[in-house]
């Protein structure tokens, strides 16, 4: 092969040893791309809108909605669908005590700004104040039934089909507890919204935070990013693991791969009722069946690590050609 022959065969080959086209920087790199995030993006890209049509409700201490991440607006579409203060009682959940938490626990599932993406960054938010600060008490129950009351009486109306519940009490809770928020929960299950909480963040191996302690929502754990070592609070309620350095962003992460989910089971048609009695439901055993199975030495418990792009490849495969 002469000289010219060689340059036109090396160009012909490139493409298929060149690493997929990312729609932009992913807000986590390392953890996106050890849960495979980064992987059904460049496989779905075209065929899925890693969002679009959906929102995700951010029930925490409140946000200022003045960040530009926030101020966004996409193809003629704001990210911040709404807001509501359910401390207050109004449309402006601006934090008024100690912590902007839930300023940045929205970055990880739905930022789309400057080319930096979360998991399903074509969402809106719907921002929710359910309490003063995210390291909550359980006598903050009250505020975040009013929260998740709201987001029952507008899920329609705001199409919301995913919760990040994200307050944490920083306590080891080997049962639930009782409170005003159980009943929310499972009126949220039955109308089939997503409903998920952290775990905590102090590598508690006997019980995990509240409200992820409680029936009807999904307690996600995490793996170290790049390592499927399992840290911070973990039981056996905790249903998945998303690597992350704080299950605050394990649990983000996990929303916003739900919502990419529920997107891929409507397109492809998926007979999701073979797999759970209600849709959320069936969408965490379709992560813990396509996930990757991580053993725990400290507590022996055997568990499951996000993998989106098998999870989305058993809901929706796609031919060699597509």
């Amino acid at each position: 092969m002469n000289h010219a022959g060689f340059l036109i065969a090396l160009a012909l080959a490139a493409p298929l040893n060149a690493a997929p086209k990312l729609p932009g920087q992913p807000a986590q790199p390392t953890g996106f791309k050890h849960a495979r995030i980064t992987d059904a993006w460049a496989t779905y890209s075209g065929k899925l809108t890693f969002g679009r049509g959906q929102t995700l409700a951010l029930v925490d201490d409140g946000c200022r909605l003045s960040m530009p991440e926030w101020r966004a607006v996409i193809a003629g579409v704001p990210k911040v669908r709404v807001a509501y203060d359910a401390v207050d009682g109004d449309d402006d959940p601006k934090h008024e005590g100690r912590g902007y938490h839930g300023s940045t626990i929205g970055i990880p599932s739905s930022v789309n700004y400057k080319g930096k993406l979360g998991v399903a960054f074509n969402n809106q938010v719907a921002v929710v104040r359910g309490l003063e600060c995210c390291h909550c008490n359980v006598k903050d129950s009250k505020p975040l039934a009013a929260a998740l009351q709201w987001v029952l009486d507008n899920h329609r109306k705001h199409k919301i089909t995913t919760v990040n519940l994200a307050p944490v009490d920083d306590k080891a809770h080997a049962a639930p507890v009782p409170t005003e928020i159980d009943a929310k929960l499972a009126a949220l299950r039955q109308a089939g919204v997503w409903v998920s909480a952290p775990t905590g963040n102090h590598n508690y191996t006997n019980g995990i935070s509240w409200p992820a302690s409680q029936p009807n929502c999904f307690a996600i754990g995490a793996v170290r990013p790049g390592r499927d070592v399992v840290h911070l609070d973990r039981q056996r309620k905790v249903a998945l693991l998303v690597p992350a350095s704080a299950t605050s962003s394990s649990n983000a992460i996990a929303c916003g791969a739900a919502m990419i989910l529920r997107e891929a089971i409507n397109k492809a048609n998926y007979n999701w009722k073979t797999d759970g009695k209600n849709l959320p439901e069936a969408m965490m055993v379709i992560f813990q069946k396509t996930g990757q199975p991580v053993t725990d030495p400290a507590t022996k418990l055997a568990f499951r690590r996000l993998d989106l792009q098998a999870a989305l490849e058993h809901v929706y495969p796609l031919k060699k050609n597509d």
